[in-house]
């Protein structure tokens, strides 16, 4: 007999419609469901999961890429499906070395297309120093696969001794953030919808193996996470729930660009909420908080320092405006913009 499903029924609808992102539904349904039932070490609810095999220790993680449109300013679903695996690698301090590439694809898709995702694949790989070892490929019938979609799985070796994630974040470590956010949904919605501004807004898809092997090689790294699910806002409750721990920030201290922001204003979004693709955060001791942020300034002039965690009193995340006062940032029931990777 099986077990009564963990999920009432009347939120099934609501979760099926959190499209997979940072939302709290999406949170319920994986803290209730999945990690309920198959009890992964608690250490491993990361971007990677640590393992050791044979004296070797590495990193091991996988995901799918749905994005839609294909092809958006900054990047396209291919290099983003190489991109986000070896930074998901990176997160966990590995230096990533193997994919897998899998493609399920729609019929009548134009060869043109997948040979330009190809392509861009082939590209990604060489800027992250990866090889695609193995792979597979499935046609579904029309309409039933909206062009392209794309699972990869990646495997690094660990560069450190310790452990990086949420269980290693401590009272006192400051929050530095690599770069602005936003750039990459706006670049998305404006992309699928037709919207022109002053300028266009190029999505941050980038690899982000570099700079986090050099701030390894130097400084003690407590916790990365790049900001992809949810953006920064869900990304940070992710880890304050994990550490059990309160985050606070500083409001004026998070980097939008401009255009980015007038977008949301107009839109009637939160940047903080919307999903990057080559950003992320580091927790680090607050005695190499400088040396670390001066190095990640080397890679993006927009790396600020913008909080830190102040007690294990309570699993939260609150951000101070410019006058003092502060508010709760909490998930989004559901996701501003679905199918952004």
């Amino acid at each position: 007999m099986h077990a009564a499903c963990p999920i009432p029924i009347h939120q099934y609808p609501q979760v099926l419609l959190a499209h997979g992102g940072g939302g709290r539904l999406m949170h319920q349904l994986i803290e209730t469901m999945l990690l309920a039932t198959f009890q992964p070490d608690p250490d491993w609810q990361h971007d990677a999961a640590s393992l050791t095999m044979a004296g070797n220790r590495l990193a091991f993680t996988t995901d799918s890429y749905v994005v839609t449109p294909l092809f958006f300013p900054g990047g396209d679903i291919g290099s983003l499906a190489v991109y986000g695996t070896v930074n998901d690698l990176a997160m966990a301090g590995a230096r990533p070395h193997y994919l897998s590439l899998s493609f399920i694809l729609e019929e009548g898709l134009p060869m043109e297309t997948l040979w330009q995702v190809v392509q861009s694949i082939q590209a990604a790989m060489q800027q992250s120093h990866v090889q695609i070892v193995t792979g597979d490929t499935k046609v579904v019938d029309r309409g039933k696969g909206d062009g392209i979609f794309i699972n990869t799985s990646g495997i690094g070796v660990l560069q450190h001794d310790g452990l990086i994630g949420p269980s290693s974040v401590q009272v006192g470590d400051v929050i530095i953030l690599s770069g602005d956010v936003g750039r990459h949904g706006i670049a998305i919605l404006s992309a699928r919808e037709g919207l022109t501004f002053e300028t266009t807004i190029k999505s941050d898809s980038a690899p982000l193996v570099k700079p986090v092997l050099e701030l390894l090689q130097h400084w003690p790294i407590h916790c990365l996470r790049d900001l992809t699910r949810g953006g920064l806002a869900s990304a940070l409750n992710e880890i304050a729930l994990a550490a059990h721990v309160n985050i606070e920030l500083e409001s004026i201290a998070i980097p939008v660009e401009e255009q980015v922001q007038g977008a949301c204003e107009i839109l009637g979004l939160d940047p903080l909420y919307i999903a990057n693709e080559g950003r992320f955060v580091a927790f680090v001791p607050a005695s190499v908080a400088s040396d670390v942020w001066k190095c990640l300034q080397q890679y993006h002039s927009h790396a600020q320092i913008i909080g830190q965690v102040v007690d294990d009193q309570r699993a939260l995340v609150t951000i101070k405006n410019a006058v003092g006062s502060q508010r709760i940032l909490d998930f989004l029931s559901g996701e501003q913009l679905p199918r952004i990777c």
